[in-house]
């Protein structure tokens, strides 16, 4: 248990901290951890990897006040990494075992769900970027080697405030089939909807399997647009 996350949690409970009783409920690639401890989840990001939950933080706050994100409670950092303490919120996430057994149902929520962020959240309001030059810089792509990598940027279909990690994890969903909120957003920014429309709609191919994802562009409501999907899936590799 990383330091950082007992500090924390005991600062916020004002008491001993049961370590045992915490929940790891995620590990990402780079070390990253998400605990559970009753009605909150603290994310941990070890010194020295790329994530960065103060901005995911920031774009947590901006969002809450059009959509149904997580509530941030604190966040901080120290020698040894970051932390981002959020409130639980309703609704079990779409590869929890319940919805793995309803694909067909759940893909095309996951649609659904998209569509009102990307019409609840204001493009004139937002101060993030996720635009193609954007993406490619931060990754650290020069734009010559990026257009190379990708191919050219197709024209925008429609400028939205995109999620930025679309996937079927980080959307939830209530019993009924309805969607609650969405998670993890920490690249949240503007740019052309394919940019999460694309990714939301392969994630159901590695979290159900071949076949669904028509039923998101059904519950977007949206026809498939193959170049721009297999532009921002390009991208999505290569940054």
């Amino acid at each position: 248990m990383p330091a950082g996350v007992v500090a924390v949690l005991v600062g916020l409970t004002d008491g001993p901290v049961d370590v045992g009783a915490l929940e790891a409920v995620w590990v990402n690639g780079v070390g990253g951890q998400t605990f559970r401890a009753d009605d909150l989840y603290v994310k941990w990001a070890p010194a020295g990897t790329d994530q960065d939950l103060e901005a995911e933080a920031v774009r947590l706050a901006w969002a809450s006040r059009w959509t149904p994100v997580p509530e941030v409670v604190g966040h901080g950092a120290d020698e040894t990494g970051q932390w981002l303490v959020t409130r639980a919120m309703p609704g079990r996430n779409a590869v929890d075992p319940v919805w793995v057994a309803r694909p067909a149902q759940a893909a095309r929520e996951l649609g659904v769900a998209l569509r009102a962020l990307h019409d609840a959240l204001p493009v004139a309001e937002c101060p993030f970027d996720w635009g193609v030059p954007a993406r490619l810089a931060r990754a650290g792509v020069p734009a010559e080697a990026g257009a190379a990598l990708v191919g050219p940027v197709p024209r925008v279909a429609r400028l939205v405030v995109c999620h930025g990690d679309a996937c079927a994890p980080n959307t939830l969903l209530a019993d009924d089939g309805t969607w609650t909120g969405h998670l993890d957003l920490g690249a949240l920014g503007v740019a052309d909807l394919w940019a999460d429309l694309a990714i939301i709609a392969w994630s159901t191919e590695w979290n159900y399997g071949p076949g669904f994802e028509d039923d998101v562009y059904a519950g977007y409501g949206i026809e498939p647009d193959p170049e721009r999907i297999a532009f921002y899936r390009r991208l999505w590799n290569a940054t």
